[in-house]
């Protein structure tokens, strides 16, 4: 890929940012790896990651319930159906209404498989939250999702592997904390 132009790199990047579960968790690090400038690849990732929002929150959910049961496309749109109304659920239940703007914010901020821009749309529309309070929730975590995955490039970039070794042990450290607080609180 070094002997493409550089603009062929960045288009790379934005198709790449577009495509669901990888979306810009998976661009930036192929950016960090080519070498490109943050200044430029950053808020390519961004914006390319954010145009097909619009449209998954508009039409998804009715093209989703339109397929499940066609026998070519039933199982993997039930699988999003089931995924989409599961995880609007969870954050409904967790953050009541006042806090589902700020629970999508960080459901697709944290950058996990399967809680990016796409599923986090999704689960708007099944929460059935206004449109321009579900793109900016979305927009605001996929801002957030791609400054952690940019700090955690970085880090690897210029560590290699004991970076990524580091990073790995900060997020199962950062998950037992979570454990050992959630069955504190569950105790009282």
């Amino acid at each position: 890929m070094n002997t493409l132009p550089l603009f062929m790199k960045y288009v790379i990047i934005a198709l790449i940012s577009m495509v669901p579960i990888v979306e810009l968790r998976g661009a930036i690090p192929v950016a960090e790896s080519l070498g490109l400038d943050i200044f430029i690849y950053y808020p390519v990732a961004i914006i390319a990651n954010m145009l097909p929002v619009p449209f998954i929150y508009l039409f998804a959910r009715k093209v989703l319930e339109w397929g499940k049961d066609k026998k070519l496309t039933g199982k993997f749109f039930t699988w999003c159906l089931e995924k989409g109304e599961k995880g609007g659920a969870k954050l409904k239940e967790k953050a009541g209404e006042t806090g589902t703007f700020f629970a999508l914010l960080l459901f697709v901020g944290i950058p996990i498989p399967g809680t990016g821009a796409w599923t986090g749309t999704l689960a708007a529309s099944f929460l059935k939250l206004g449109f321009k309070t579900s793109i900016i929730a979305v927009m605001l975590g996929v801002i957030l999702a791609g400054i952690i995955m940019s700090v955690g490039s970085k880090i690897v970039a210029a560590l290699g592997l004991a970076g990524l070794l580091a990073i790995i042990a900060g997020i199962i450290l950062i998950v037992l904390i979570s454990i050992i607080i959630k069955k504190k609180t569950k105790k009282d």
